[in-house]
């Protein structure tokens, strides 16, 4: 039985963005020059409906009133891929942590360059925060949709926390 894809393209601060969704759950958000990004005929048609829910939340997030994602996902990976995910989700909104972290956290500690090759292969950009984990030193390194923009995601994040109600 073959998976239904379709995907769409919606604007943002970053630039535009690819979703893709497979049986009606997000499995794709790419970003512009996106490292990794898949063949775009592997996205399925274009779809006019179907991603309101995502293209909110998104707008939500890009406004500062959202810090968590609650869309459904369709994420395919390896499982060490899934674990990496899974642990990305649990980095705090306006946090970051090191890939030693990431690494420790997934039950890894010394495997830092896979767990870092995981991040990068990340599926749902933004969604996932694979832009919250930063070089041992505090550097801002690797972001599959360019450091620019990585940069731009925390700090917006870094406003929103640190704003005064």
């Amino acid at each position: 039985m073959n998976a239904t894809r379709t995907h769409t393209v919606v604007d943002s601060p970053i630039g535009p963005l690819t979703l893709v969704r497979t049986d009606g759950a997000l499995s794709g958000l790419y970003l512009a020059e996106h490292r990794h990004r898949p063949a775009p005929r592997t996205f399925g048609d274009v779809a006019a409906t179907g991603f309101e829910e995502v293209t909110e939340q998104l707008a939500e997030y890009f406004a500062g009133h959202r810090t968590e994602f609650t869309v459904a996902l369709a994420l395919h990976g390896t499982a060490f891929q899934l674990r990496v995910w899974q642990a990305l989700r649990t980095v705090a909104y306006g946090t970051v942590c090191t890939y030693t972290d990431l690494a420790a956290a997934v039950g890894h500690p010394t495997a830092v360059r896979a767990v870092a090759a995981a991040n990068g292969r990340n599926p749902v950009s933004i969604v996932v925060p694979c832009h919250r984990v930063i070089g041992r030193d505090g550097s801002l390194t690797g972001y599959a949709g360019g450091l620019a923009r990585k940069r731009y995601l925390l700090d917006r994040e870094a406003q929103v926390t640190h704003a005064v109600p």
